[in-house]
Parts: C-alpha cells; sequence; structure tokens
C-alpha cells in the first residue's frame, strides 16, 4: 500500500521482501552513528522483532507506522520514514526517518518529513508531532526545523538503548509542533 506521494518520493508499507534492503541501510557504521554508535542492525532483529511490530501498526492504525521511501520514477530504495505513536509522551506522534547515504544533503529527508507533518495533521488526527535525536546529530535537527518543528527542550536517553556509555553521548534534544501551529504556518 502506498502511504502518499510527493514530487520526488513515494512512501509505501514495508513488505517481507524489503529485509535486505533494511539489513543493507543499518550496514553503513555512518547511517547508524547517532542511532547505535555505528554498529549494524542484526538480519533476524527485522525478520523477528522490528517488521511484524510494524506489520502490527499497519493493522491497527493504518494511516501511521514505518514507511519505505522510494524515489520517483525509478524507485530506488533510499531509506525510511516513520510517523507513529510517540513511545516518550503518548499525546504526540513521532516523526523519525533514516536514508542511505547518498541521499543525505538532497532534501529528502526534508520533503518526506514534511510530507509526513502534512499527513499526521491532516489525515491521521495529530495534534502534536515530535521528534529526537542525538545532540550531536546537527543535520536531523536541520532538518527538523525544516519541518516546521521547534526545538523544546534537552533530556538523556537511558543507557539501555546503547547510544553510548556517558549522559554527554546521550544527550538529545526534542522538538515538536502543535497543529494550531502547522494551521498557523500554512495561513
Amino acid at each position: 500500500m502506498i502511504l502518499l506521494e510527493t514530487p520526488r518520493l513515494r512512501l509505501r508499507r514495508f513488505t517481507p521482501d524489503d529485509v535486505d534492503r533494511l539489513v543493507e541501510l543499518d550496514s553503513d557504521p555512518e547511517v547508524m552513528r547517532y542511532i547505535t554508535g555505528g554498529r549494524p542492525t542484526p538480519r533476524e532483529l527485522y525478520v523477528t522483532t522490528f517488521m511484524p511490530r510494524w506489520w502490527e501498526i499497519y493493522a491497527k492504525q493504518p494511516l501511521l507506522g514505518y514507511w519505505a521511501a522510494e524515489r520517483l520514477p525509478d524507485l530506488e530504495f533510499l531509506g525510511w520514514f516513520h510517523l507513529r505513536d510517540d513511545r516518550i509522551e503518548p499525546e504526540y506522534l513521532e516523526l523519525g526517518y533514516r536514508l542511505k547515504r547518498a541521499a543525505w544533503g538532497q532534501g529528502y529527508a526534508t520533503e518526506g518529513g514534511r510530507a509526513l507533518v502534512a499527513h499526521g495533521f491532516e489525515r491521521a488526527g495529530a495534534e502534536r508531532i515530535s521528534a529526537r535525536t542525538l545532540l550531536g546529530n546537527r543535520a536531523s535537527q536541520r532538518v527538523m526545523e525544516k519541518c516546521g518543528l521547534r526545538r523544546t527542550g534537552e533530556f538523556v536517553y537511558p543507557d539501555t538503548l546503547g547510544l553510548g556509555e556517558t549522559e554527554d553521548e546521550r544527550r538529545a534534544c526534542k522538538y515538536e509542533l502543535s497543529r494550531a501551529e502547522w494551521l498557523a504556518s500554512r495561513a
């Protein structure tokens, strides 16, 4: 199922055929630098944990989930985006993205992120959308800003996520946008 298309991207549901694309994406240490400290995601985690969880979201909340990002018109896999229930603050939907290094710096993250923000407010009924990243990930922070989210605070991820041994390595920031702010920005 295709969720949406932008001028350069198509976001669609994942299928079991996508597992190799995901493993390849996560095998790049630079892609995973601010997610796992550069460690790849084992294939079995996608097969036994992540993808089944994504299919469960599709079944329960068809307008939310994780979406394969394909470049138009050739449908090259570029990575993924998500808009899902925020696991830290359930009153928000959370925006996220992970793209191949070859797709960085070309505006794909902003294009997909903006489209999902609009989708969240227009179709999914969001009242608030959030996004988070480590403080060192300035590129991701710029994307969040270009998507209309504003920085609202800092926090430290728990050490159980494997992001780093010290609090400084796990220090992150939160961005958010309310429906009222989004509507006002469109007026």
